[in-house]
């Protein structure tokens, strides 16, 4: 097994059909694992029945919205547990284009990369339809991480990221502190710390066309702070790949 795209839910029955057709048409494999938070207006059962489908397809339940960070990490060890190889965040409303996981993945298995982050702004500013406040908040959260943390990513908050393996075993994802949208940041900084190979491919972001967005400016607030503490944990940690 190679490659498993974890793909967290609420609220997503406009996306999810299309989504999993569309990734499971790519010209390279991938299975689906899905982390559904009881979405109330019934995304995991779409996903159940898909999955007389699609053999693909894997699907998670929680008993309530718990968070983006813990249902990465409940993702996380799935994956590790079944032994894929490259293990991928992705959003479910399209804002990330599936055709890009073919990227990401040739990004690490041609040219031995680690981590391979789908960046808006490593070219520019890559964002479709969202208003200037809220391009604005996202591009100079970013410059700020990179004062405070010295890392070269240009897009730290990004959630489309392959990850290798190897990386996530080291990492440890339970033992990241951040739950919020900064548990990507925390992700990228400890990937940075260990000395793994991280590399940014331009894409281009494009809001949600169906469905609600999550993203609030509490959810980038607590993201500023996360990383200040985020960043004096570091002071006293020791960071060593197993």
């Amino acid at each position: 097994m190679s490659n498993i795209v974890i793909i967290p839910t609420y609220q997503e029955k406009e996306n999810i059909e299309l989504l999993i057709k569309t990734i499971s048409c790519l010209n390279v494999p991938f299975d689906i694992l899905i982390i559904d938070d009881n979405s109330p207006d019934g995304t995991g059962q779409i996903v159940k029945n898909l999955q007389t489908v699609y053999a693909n397809l894997h699907l998670i339940e929680r008993p309530g919205k718990l968070g983006l960070g813990t249902a990465y990490i409940t993702g996380f060890k799935w994956a590790l547990e079944k032994g894929y190889t490259y293990i991928y965040e992705m959003d479910a409303d399209f804002s990330h284009d599936p055709d890009d996981l073919v990227r990401l993945y040739t990004e690490c298995n041609d040219r031995g990369t680690d981590v391979a982050i789908g960046s808006r702004y490593i070219s520019g500013v890559n964002v479709v339809n969202w208003p200037l406040s809220r391009v604005l908040m996202s591009y100079f959260a970013s410059v700020y991480v990179r004062m405070v943390t010295r890392m070269k990513i240009r897009d730290a908050t990004a959630g489309f990221v392959c990850y290798r393996k190897e990386v996530l075993e080291n990492i440890k994802p339970h033992q990241i502190k951040s739950k919020g949208y900064c548990f990507q940041i925390e992700m990228k900084f400890v990937a940075y710390k260990l000395h793994y190979k991280i590399v940014e491919i331009p894409i281009i972001f494009t809001d949600r066309k169906l469905g609600t967005s999550k993203m609030t400016g509490g959810i980038f607030n607590e993201a500023l702070w996360g990383v200040l503490r985020m960043r004096l944990r570091s002071y006293f940690m020791r960071y060593r790949r197993t």
